[in-house]
């Protein structure tokens, strides 16, 4: 069993986009035996609710975000996971300032699944912005999960 963590600040748009599509997509593809997906922030309130335009950016993926509630990295044995996911560099320095230990286990998003060698290496903030901006967000989060799942 490979157990994710998506890690963003609030884990109230980013990180519960990643964790709820890819959990939509490991029973769409019967893989919940072999996937446990979760996300955190590094400063969330643990209980927060999803932002409006998160939730109304996902679902034109089917994914429902109403029942997600936040979790604060500390709330979670996220040294139980397999892999940690990060939205941006930022938030992987700062599991890592935390967690030293998990370095093997610890990337970015898009580093993970486009390589390090790729211009932006962070999925941008869509918080405070507008619609098209979390649609966007929403957008470059379902790509590379599905490269991610392609990779497990």
């Amino acid at each position: 069993m490979k157990k994710i963590m998506f890690v963003c600040t609030g884990n109230i748009c980013r990180s519960a986009m990643a964790h709820h599509y890819m959990q939509k997509r490991v029973y769409d593809l019967k893989r919940e035996n072999e996937i446990v997906v979760s996300s955190c922030g590094t400063s969330a309130v643990s209980g927060d609710v999803s932002t409006k335009n998160a939730i109304l950016a996902m679902k034109d993926y089917s994914v429902d975000l109403t029942n997600h509630r936040a979790t604060n990295m500390f709330d979670i044995d996220i040294e139980n996971y397999d892999l940690i996911l990060c939205m941006t560099e930022q938030h992987k320095y700062n599991i890592l300032a935390y967690f030293p230990k998990l370095k093997e286990k610890v990337f970015t998003l898009k580093e993970y699944v486009l390589g390090k060698d790729i211009e932006n290496i962070d999925i941008d903030d869509p918080w405070g912005y507008n619609l098209s901006i979390y649609k966007s967000c929403a957008k470059e989060i379902v790509d590379c999960v599905d490269k991610l799942l392609e990779m497990i």
